[in-house]
């Protein structure tokens, strides 16, 4: 299909916005599994809360258009995106910390969006064109599962992405599946940080025992065959789904658990790059 000049002109000025924003900032970290349900969007948010309390200007950009959840675990569920005429302008989460979330255009928490690839393809542009992200020294950008139009986009988008994080459990079938994630950072030239094994087992609250409910070591094994860097592994716990829900920052309130430190070397080592 033809576009009109008008059309034309837009895009060109989008275009122009997008490498105006992207020049401002520093490092984007790219977080992204094959399969849902691997706690990618926990890990993204923790790693924004993490680099924005060490006091990098931090920005987290939900890409995940049909299942949000990034403004439900930062606090700000409900929260509409302000809109001046110089742009759009992201939610203040906290201290250092900017969020934007397709949940912010949503109705209601309820409402679904039933689009197609060019219509989530624009969005994720139009986020990273004209939202006012302004200097920013991190933008996390949790990707929603897979390796579809919307990965592909934000890889296209910013050519220059530091690296890539890649959540997994400890499942045979999501261990399968992080290698086709593997790959697409692969053919795509975007450098991979390593492999978060997440759901790692867990403590029993009331023995002290270690369960291992899906396994344990699948992550390590799976970098190890891969030949890239291991970046740890989260055990479950039941006060990062509290967290969660409630729109706390478990990593700030645990510093001492085993999340928080994972996340905060990946975190160290971004900021080495």
């Amino acid at each position: 299909m033809m576009q009109s000049p008008e059309q034309i002109k837009r895009q060109q000025e989008l275009d122009r916005k997008l490498k105006e924003n992207l020049g401002r900032i520093r490092k984007k970290l790219f977080v992204l599994s094959n399969k849902g349900g691997v706690g990618k969007s926990f890990v993204a948010t923790s790693l924004a809360l993490i680099a924005a309390k060490k006091g990098l200007q931090t920005g987290i950009l939900d890409a995940d258009i049909h299942g949000p959840s990034i403004a439900h675990m930062l606090g700000f569920a409900g929260m509409p995106l302000g809109v001046t005429e110089e742009g759009i302008e992201p939610i203040g989460v906290r201290e250092n910390l900017v969020a934007v979330s397709t949940a912010s255009l949503l109705r209601s928490q309820d409402d679904s969006v039933i689009w197609r690839g060019p219509l989530k393809m624009g969005l994720i542009k139009q986020f990273l064109a004209e939202v006012r992200w302004g200097e920013l020294d991190l933008l996390v950008i949790d990707s929603p599962p897979g390796t579809g139009d919307e990965p592909l986009s934000i890889a296209q988008l910013i050519p220059e992405m530091c690296g890539a994080v890649v959540v997994t459990s400890p499942q045979n079938i999501a261990l399968l599946d992080s290698r086709k994630c593997i790959s697409f950072l692969n053919q795509l030239k975007i450098p991979t940080l390593g492999i978060l094994e997440n759901l790692s087992g867990m403590v029993c609250p009331h023995c002290g025992k270690r369960i291992d409910v899906f396994k344990i070591g699948g992550g390590k094994q799976a970098a190890l065959d891969l030949q890239i860097p291991f970046l740890g592994a989260i055990p479950i716990d039941m006060a990062i789904v509290e967290a969660s829900d409630s729109g706390k920052p478990y990593v700030l309130e645990h510093p001492e658990s085993e999340a928080a430190k994972v996340l905060g070397a990946i975190i160290e080592e971004v900021t080495k790059l």
